[in-house]
């Protein structure tokens, strides 16, 4: 028996002195507890988690000196050196806060993002391009976001009272040079590239990034799609026309190849227009488009490289009245052809380096005969980018890029072989660096500078925006910044020395995203200097200054929700902008034609599934557009009445690899007015004789069917609606 309590009480010694009891308590930099966190004894399974007040404790049998390694979520690992020697060990763990990019703050002033990857999205890419009234458009579709103005005889991205030649398109990082179709004054246009090409968008009203210039109001930076995700033709049938798109897939590489062709004439045969054609815009398109990734994230070394082409070309002959005269008016005949290449990669070094650019070409052409006066017009914008980006650490990066560019304008009278013409190359180098104080916190600084050749010119421009995250899901953010940019063409070649005009952004905004609803709010103020007068006699421009100014102001929301209503996504913005200028031929400050001062959209999608039908519907309108009547004294002294569009759509799935597709605009048949064009001389009485600017017809229908060919028989093109 004694024997027996010897042995017991030397084991229990022996248990006493070999076993540490490690306890404490974590908390972070502020004194909160941290519970759940992660404890455990480096290289062992030796370890615990912390409980909801943050407390921690477990035994270890090792001894001599150990790593106590403490994880949690939001919270750099930290590592402490221990001695296990068989007493109670009592800790205090202080975190500090990592930078976890899914959950951190971003910057969202005059940011509306469209992209899978990110978490503060706003618009989807599929949500872009099955916007009933949108047709297909992207600018289309933009137009019923926030900071926008829908201006119906134009057809381009008006922001913020910004005039449309003030934003800057740019695909995978190079900018695009006449993304628009070319067409007869106040016939609408269309954004010239397809939607089923890009993944997302990144759309800003003001503020942007230092890596974009020459762009006084918006940047719209749109990414194409890396690898498709499988095989397959794509064949459309519409009623303007049809096509065919081949993708061929590979696992680093894909190869897609589309054709088209438009012509509107046999549905202007059927439906009634407003505008005298005497040949209907027809038009043709084909592009290629080649992606091939290398390498392994996983090793430090990983790119992608995009190669992409794009031709086309429309022709169309339209007589326009002449306010007073009796006759059918001006004959307008438009020859068009274009084309736009890049070739854009993406690599990721060692050591947090990574790197992008790429070149891109854009050659448009014009063949415009009005009456007997033949001018041909040609345009050409070369672009070459380098960026690096650097990141030291988990809070802070720097990116540096170069860029060049050499932009090209000619205008010749081809009847009697006169030509005025030039040609700029311009050197940027922008620089903006990123630091997260916090999760809640970051700042984003920039500066870009340049210089222009034919302007004699070297400019900078600062930029600065800081977001702070609430402790709810909302945040506010802040952008403020310089932008210039040198004049129009048509104006740069009748007087090449003038120099950049220049505006002054400042944004406040909040934003909030909270199970599946979104609210957007941001007011916003910008200055405009150095913008360019002149006068004009019957579109001979002569005495050019500098010397116009003006302002733009105002406020805009913006509300998504895809929960409240089952199988219902909505959105609904307002915007409000007062802005006036001194600008072209004005001599006062006055409100531009394309700046109505309250904007407003709904958009409302629903899947029926009963149906397999997903039905849309969106309602745009504006206070109206103000014009100058010569009838009375004074500048932009009238306005039309509101404008209203609302418009339908409908697409049906009999099969998933089939989609009938119609939508028509307009569809109350609302008599839309943008403003109106007045004969240059008075008639007898005195009075000047104007006519209205409105729509080619009250309404536009769309019919189409798409089909695709693959193995896999779910796939199909709802992206492409």
């Amino acid at each position: 028996m004694k024997l027996y309590f010897t042995i017991l009480i030397f084991f229990t010694a022996f248990a006493a002195s070999a076993g540490t009891k490690i306890s404490g308590i974590v908390t972070d930099q502020k004194g909160e507890a941290v519970p759940g966190s992660n404890v455990y004894i480096k290289g062992s399974y030796d370890g615990t988690s912390s409980d909801v007040n943050g407390g921690f404790s477990f035994e270890t049998d090792l001894s001599g000196k150990q790593v106590l390694m403490v994880q949690a979520l939001g919270f750099k690992p930290q590592e402490t050196v221990i001695e296990c020697n068989g007493q109670t060990l009592e800790l205090k763990i202080k975190l500090s806060g990592s930078i976890n990019l899914l959950t951190a703050v971003t910057i969202t002033a005059g940011a509306m993002e469209a992209g899978d990857e990110k978490k503060s999205v706003v618009l989807k890419p599929l949500d872009i391009v099955t916007t009933s009234g949108a047709m297909g458009d992207i600018t289309g579709a933009l137009l019923t976001l926030p900071g926008t103005s829908t201006v119906g005889n134009d057809g381009r991205l008006f922001v913020r009272g910004g005039d449309a030649s003030e934003t800057s398109i740019f695909i995978d990082g190079l900018q695009v040079g006449n993304a628009y179709g070319s067409t007869a004054s106040n016939v609408p246009t269309r954004n010239r590239f397809s939607a089923n090409l890009f993944r997302g968008s990144f759309f800003s009203t003001g503020g942007y990034s230092a890596e974009y210039g020459q762009a006084l109001s918006s940047a719209l930076a749109l990414s194409t799609v890396n690898l498709p995700l499988r095989s397959q033709g794509d064949v459309s049938i519409m009623s303007v026309g049809g096509g065919y798109t081949q993708t061929l897939t590979g696992k680093q590489n894909a190869l897609t190849a589309s054709a088209n062709y438009y012509n509107l004439a046999p549905y202007q045969s059927l439906v009634k227009q407003d505008f005298d054609w005497e040949k209907s815009p027809e038009s043709w398109d084909s592009e290629i488009s080649l992606r091939h990734k290398w390498g392994n994230a996983a090793n430090g070394k990983a790119g992608f490289i995009k190669a992409y082409f794009h031709t086309e070309g429309n022709r169309m002959t339209i007589w326009q009245k002449i306010p007073g005269d009796n006759g059918r008016g001006d004959r307008i005949q438009l020859r068009n052809r274009y084309s736009y290449s890049n070739v854009s990669f993406r690599h990721s070094g060692k050591k947090d380096w990574f790197f992008y650019g790429g070149l891109a070409f854009s050659h448009n052409s014009d063949a415009l005969k009005r009456n007997a006066d033949p001018l041909r017009r040609t345009n050409q914008l070369a672009h070459a980018k380098i960026v690096a980006v650097k990141d030291f650490s988990p809070r802070f990066s720097l990116k540096n890029g170069l860029e060049w560019f050499v932009k090209a304008y000619s205008e010749t009278m081809t009847d009697v072989n006169r030509t005025r013409n030039y040609t700029d190359h311009q050197l940027n180098h922008f620089a903006e660096a990123t630091y997260y104080f916090s999760n809640r916190l970051i700042m984003v600084a920039g500066v870009r500078s340049g210089h222009s050749s034919l302007a004699e010119q070297v400019w900078m421009t600062p930029r600065f925006s800081v977001a702070w995250k609430l402790d709810h899901q909302g945040q506010f953010s802040f952008a403020a910044g310089k932008f210039k940019q040198l004049p129009e063409e048509k104006i740069r070649v009748a007087q090449n020395n003038l120099q950049n005009t220049a505006a002054t952004h400042y944004i406040l905004n909040y934003f909030i995203v909270n199970n599946n609803r979104t609210f957007r709010a941001e007011s916003f103020y910008k200055i405009y200097d150095h913008l360019v007068t002149y006068d004009d006699a019957a579109g001979n421009y002569s005495n050019f200054s500098q010397n116009g100014s003006g302002y733009a102001r105002g406020m805009d929301f913006f509300y998504r929700d895809r929960k409240s209503i089952k199988g219902t996504d909505f959105w609904i913005t307002y915007s409000f902008v007062d802005s006036k200028r001194k600008y072209a031929a004005y001599e006062t400050l006055v409100q531009p034609s394309f700046a109505p001062k309250h904007n407003g959209s709904i958009v409302v999608k629903h899947f029926a599934s009963a149906l397999k039908s997903q039905l849309g519907t969106s309602w745009s309108w504006n206070s109206g557009y103000p014009f100058s009547n010569p009838n009375r004294t004074g500048e932009m002294q009238q306005k039309t009445k509101m404008y209203s569009d609302l418009s339908i759509s409908w697409s049906y799935l009999p099969r998933p690899d089939i989609i009938l597709h119609v939508a028509c605009s307009n569809v109350l048949g609302r008599n839309n007015v943008f403003g109106y064009r007045y004969a240059l001389q008075p008639d007898e009485s005195g009075a000047y004789i104007g006519l209205p600017v409105g729509q080619g017809a009250k309404r536009f229908a769309f019919a189409a069917l798409f089909i695709t060919i693959s193995r896999d028989k779910n796939a199909n093109q709802l992206n492409n609606l």
